[in-house]
C-alpha cells in the first residue's frame, strides 16, 4: 500500500574473485582462437541454384569469445563465475499487487566468463490481512453492527491502512449499506490517484433469545415502525411483473 524497501539475501552466481570473472589462471593464460581467429563468428558459404549464400554462426570452438583459455583458475574451473550470496536492496513502489513482477537489472547469475550478468525477477505476493482485503485499488472491510445499533445509530471506529478512521452510522442503517472513505485505499501504479475505502454494512441477527428478549421482540414485531413497507417503485415494478404474466 505505501510502498518499501526490502534487502535480499540471494544464492547465486557471482563473479569469481580469484580471476575477475575471466576463467583464466592469469591476464596471459588465453590464446587466439584458431578456428575463428579470433572473431568468435564462422562464416560458411553454400551453393545453390540461386548462387551463393552466405550464413554467420557463432564459434563452436570458443563460443564466440574469440579466445581459449590456456590455463583455468583454480577457484573457478575456467567458468569465471562460482555460487555465492549476494545482498541486493529491492525499492517496491506503492501499489504493487499480488502477481506483479518487478525487475533489478544486472542483479541476477553472474555469466560465465565475463559476460553480461542477469537480471533479477522479483515476483510480488501479498500477505492477507486480517480485517481489510483488497479489490483492485480498493480497500474494503465488513462491519458487524447489532440490530439496536443499526435502528438507533451509532459511531465506530473502523481499521484502514493509515489506523482507525472513526465513522458515523445513522439510524436505519439496512444491511448491505456500504459507506466510502475516499481516497483511503491504495495508489494507482497507472495514476497519481488513489482507491477509497468500502465499508460492508452487515446488521447481526441473534439466533438465540433468551425469554426476557423474546417478550420484548414480540412487543415490538406488531410495531407500526418494524413492519417493512414496500416503496412506490417497488410496487410499479411488482406491478409491472403482474402484468405481464396476467
Amino acid at each position: 500500500a505505501k510502498g518499501a524497501e526490502k534487502k535480499l539475501k540471494l544464492k547465486k552466481f557471482v563473479s569469481c574473485e580469484t580471476c575477475k570473472g575471466s576463467g583464466a589462471e592469469n591476464p596471459n593464460a588465453h590464446k587466439t582462437c584458431n578456428t575463428c581467429n579470433g572473431s568468435g563468428q564462422i562464416k560458411k558459404v553454400t551453393n545453390t541454384f540461386l548462387g551463393q549464400m552466405y550464413t554467420t554462426s557463432t564459434c563452436p570452438t570458443c563460443q564466440g569469445e574469440g579466445r581459449i583459455i590456456t590455463s583455468k583458475c583454480n577457484s573457478c574451473h575456467g567458468e569465471g563465475r562460482v555460487q555465492g550470496e549476494e545482498v541486493v536492496t529491492l525499492n517496491i513502489p506503492a501499489g504493487v499487487m499480488e502477481g506483479l513482477q518487478l525487475s533489478v537489472s544486472g542483479k541476477g547469475n553472474a555469466a560465465p566468463k565475463g559476460g553480461i550478468n542477469g537480471d533479477l525477477i522479483v515476483v510480488i505476493e501479498e500477505e492477507a490481512h486480517p480485517f481489510l482485503h483488497r479489490d483492485g485499488s480498493d480497500i474494503v472491510y465488513d462491519l458487524n453492527i447489532n440490530f439496536a445499533d443499526a435502528a438507533l445509530g451509532t459511531s465506530v471506529d473502523v481499521p484502514t491502512i493509515d489506523g482507525k478512521a472513526r465513522i458515523n452510522i445513522p439510524a436505519g442503517t439496512p444491511s448491505g449499506k456500504v459507506f466510502k472513505l475516499r481516497d483511503k485505499g491504495i495508489p494507482d501504479l497507472e495514476s497519481r490517484g488513489k482507491g477509497d475505502q468500502l465499508i460492508n454494512v452487515n446488521v447481526f441477527v441473534p439466533t438465540k433469545l433468551n425469554s426476557e428478549e423474546k417478550e420484548l421482540m414480540e412487543k415490538l414485531r406488531n410495531s407500526e415502525n418494524f413492519s417493512p413497507t414496500q416503496s412506490k417503485e417497488e410496487k410499479s415494478f411488482f406491478g409491472k411483473v403482474k402484468e405481464m404474466f396476467s
